[in-house]
């Protein structure tokens, strides 16, 4: 299965109505496996910040997730495994696996909830296949 196909048929599937408003997997290093259109141009540093909060959880708290200059207020999650974000109606969830990072943003009316089911069930399913 390809990279985009996870992309395509999996994590912007529909969920109970709603679909992810954007997302992508990228490698630990930042390069792009695979996307969905809307997803943002995400900056060097960016990245780098989000790979030491799952080395150090709770180093994104103070300054907040930025994501393609987007900022999201860090909310709890899974100390190296999960990093959950909230901007307005909407949020962002991460999935870390051995080799990349699994990206889900939602907006209204997806909940959450619904986001981080897509995603962490996905990313579960990479950390199983060594990926």
């Amino acid at each position: 299965m390809s990279w985009q196909s996870y992309i395509d048929d999996h994590l912007m599937a529909e969920v109970d109505g709603n679909h992810l408003t954007s997302s992508a997997i990228l490698g630990h290093d930042g390069s792009v496996w695979a996307q969905s259109a809307a997803f943002p141009q995400l900056k060097p540093e960016e990245v780098t910040g989000i790979m030491t909060d799952f080395d150090t959880p709770g180093s994104l708290a103070p300054t907040g997730l930025y994501i393609g200059g987007a900022k999201y207020m860090v909310i709890q999650g899974e100390p190296g495994a999960v990093i959950r974000g909230k901007m307005g109606t909407g949020g962002v969830t991460i999935k870390k696996t051995n080799l990349a990072l699994i990206f889900g943003i939602y907006n209204e009316p997806m909940t959450g909830g619904q986001c981080n089911m897509v995603v962490e069930k996905i990313g579960d399913y990479l950390v199983e296949q060594g990926l």
